[in-house]
């Protein structure tokens, strides 16, 4: 028999010794979070496959910096990780970010119809359009303040915008706003501005379906904002809708950037429809004549905040009402078998209360029995049936002879 020649088994990444996430990003664990997705991406760009298509260490790179990030970019994971390594954070949940630029026709038609289906797909920017952005090669157009602009950018395309505040302005506050009606998939982006010129992403803010629209925005309105991250509670809305309601505020999280300096500042709308162009109208505001509603919204955040820490103490008495409910529901079940079958113990025994032999034919035969059976007298005589009558001469009523009485007039 030829000797089997053993292949060595081509090593899986994930069981691999995986090197400390900060030191795969290049930060500290004081790094806050803005530096930690300002660091992602730059290595995301740097070792992007669109960039690197026949490098494979590249593209290791790559799955390892977006690896890193996936869990440092989640407060709850990056938490346990803090706490018990990789131990504790669950490989297979890490969700990945998809280029659908790079994604082929075929996996981007399948990314959109599991998308129908209600399976979360996160997106990430084009690698293009960040390095263009990078190299400072694309096109700003100026966006004044108090106008609406409405425009229709194309998949996987972005279209830059340029907004100056004057000190004043600054101090006041600032919003831009982004809405489709057509419920168009889009994303708004912030940029910083780097000293060669270039531009590198520094905000993301996903067009989410409010209503009758999608609409993303981005608030710098000098004190703390936060912003809702729908990812976070996609995947538990698939999995359990009870744990869906009790995670609803986890993606309640604090923006990284409150305010913005007098000067020029560059957003992008950026197009994340799977096949179609994305409509949609964007515009800047100044703060300042919205003193209302820059109070409601700090009152209605510290409200969301408070009830974010009831419905954590609300989701541990729900969970112990509903295991009592569970087993006060099992225990009703088998109470009431328990019963039934005494019942009919008891019917039982009442029933053999008697010197009658038991009955072991059935109703029908005794029915069957005694009409086929011949009457029996007193004194042991057979009775003799009753004649049949003779129905053949039996008058039917059509042909009954009716007497007339002539003399009456009819």
């Amino acid at each position: 028999m030829p000797g089997h020649k053993w292949k060595p088994e081509k090593p899986d990444p994930a069981k691999q010794v995986r090197r400390d996430p900060y030191e795969v990003l290049g930060v500290t664990r004081n790094s806050t979070d803005q530096e930690i997705k300002s660091a992602y991406r730059k290595l995301a760009l740097k070792y992007h496959p669109d960039k690197n298509a026949n490098d494979p260490e590249a593209a290791d790179m790559f799955k390892e910096a977006t690896f890193s990030y996936n869990i440092l970019s989640d407060p709850d994971k990056r938490r346990q990780y803090d706490t018990a390594g990789f131990e504790a954070v669950e490989a297979e949940s890490q969700e990945l970010e998809l280029d659908l630029s790079s994604l082929g026709a075929v996996n981007t038609m399948f990314a959109a119809l599991f998308s129908k289906l209600g399976v979360p797909i996160k997106t990430t920017v084009s690698a293009t359009v960040l390095e263009e952005a990078l190299n400072g090669v694309v096109s700003i157009r100026p966006l004044p303040l108090g106008q609406a602009l409405c425009r229709k950018v194309e998949k996987q395309c972005a279209h830059f915008y340029s907004v100056t505040l004057t000190e004043k302005e600054a101090q006041a506050g600032f919003v831009c706003r982004v809405h489709s009606t057509d419920k168009s998939k889009f994303k708004l982006l912030y940029f910083d501005q780097e000293e060669n010129g270039g531009l590198s992403l520094a905000l993301q803010e996903d067009g989410a379906k409010t209503g009758k629209v999608t609409s993303a925005g981005m608030f710098f309105l000098g004190f703390p904002v936060y912003r809702m991250d729908h990812s976070c509670n996609s995947m538990a809305a698939v999995k359990d809708p009870d744990t869906a309601f009790f995670k609803k505020l986890d993606g309640f999280q604090p923006c990284e950037v409150n305010e913005l300096k007098a000067g020029t500042h560059v957003f992008a709308v950026y197009g994340d429809n799977f096949f179609k162009s994305a409509s949609y109208t964007i515009e800047a505001l100044c703060a300042a004549p919205f003193t209302e509603e820059k109070e409601n919204l700090r009152g209605v955040e510290a409200q969301i905040l408070s009830k974010r820490v009831e419905l954590s103490k609300f989701e541990t008495e729900y969970r112990e009402v509903l295991a009592q409910f569970t087993e006060m529901t099992s225990r009703y079940a088998q109470e009431m078998q328990a019963i039934d079958e005494l019942l009919k113990q008891r019917n039982e025994i009442h029933a053999s209360y008697t010197a009658a032999p038991p009955m072991k034919r059935t109703g029908s035969s005794r029915s069957k029995s005694r009409n086929a059976s011949k009457d029996v007298s007193e004194d042991g005589h057979v009775k003799d049936k009753k004649p049949s009558r003779d129905r053949s001469k039996k008058k039917k009523w059509f042909n009954i002879h009716l007497k007339v009485d002539k003399r009456k007039s009819c």
